[in-house]
């Protein structure tokens, strides 16, 4: 592998990563960018949990999307278990898919009748969280060699970087707008009642309580019709 033009690319797509505007777009980066760099990587996807049930993210093949359904389905695999950080492994390989039942003999069969013969899954994570799991895949077994292992970790690296910021930006951006929102009802509502600004903020507080609608909604509410 030539490292150097690997270092190169790793670098203009940090670049990139940092450049796109949503998180849905740094998503769809870092797994085009796994099929790009990673030798024998065919489709990538990331795969999320919430509770029991399996999000898969960025899918770049429908492939992706069936093998995380077959994991959520069966409650075992590689990906399900490099999200749930099981053991406190980080990376998870499966070298060829006709010769790897005995860890997870339930998955492994039916992964086989996908189309896929090898694969690997690392954790996303920081220092504080855990993002889920970057799961790479190929049609051939035995396709992922030693460097595909380091440089699919390294993508993870530079990806749950990227993840998490992105993600951090999005709440900033929609806690802004949120705050913008609840100030403009609130304007409304003090002009409408001769409210103060305390007793305004508790107006929408109370109905938000009440009603089990989130304060954002709430005011939103009260900019669309100028009222509750």
């Amino acid at each position: 592998m030539d490292w150097q033009a690997f270092a190169q690319a790793m670098a203009t797509m940090a670049r990139d990563l940092l450049a796109q505007e949503s998180v849905g777009a740094t998503l769809e980066r870092i797994t085009a960018s796994a099929t790009e760099l990673v030798e024998g990587c065919d489709a990538a996807g990331i795969l999320i949990l919430h509770g029991r049930q399996v999000e898969t993210l960025a899918p770049t093949d429908q492939v992706v999307v069936d093998s995380d359904q077959l994991q959520e389905r069966l409650r075992e695999g590689p990906c399900f278990d490099a999200a749930h950080n099981h053991l406190g492994e980080r990376v998870f390989r499966i070298a060829d898919f006709t010769d790897h039942t005995q860890r997870w003999p339930a998955y492994a069969p039916p992964a086989r009748e996908l189309g896929l013969g090898s694969m690997m899954g690392f954790l996303l994570y920081t220092d504080d969280e855990d993002l889920g799991a970057l799961n790479l895949y190929s049609h051939r077994p035995g396709a992922f060699t030693q460097a595909s292992e380091t440089v699919g970790w390294l993508l993870a690296s530079h990806a749950a970087v990227a993840f998490s910021g992105a993600r951090t930006h999005a709440q900033m951006q929609q806690a802004i707008a949120t705050r913008h929102t609840i100030g403009e009802a609130m304007g409304i509502l003090m002009g409408a009642h001769h409210l103060t600004e305390e007793q305004a903020f508790d107006v929408l507080r109370r109905y938000s309580q009440e009603n089990n609608i989130k304060l954002r909604d709430v005011a939103r509410r009260v900019c669309e019709k100028g009222n509750l």
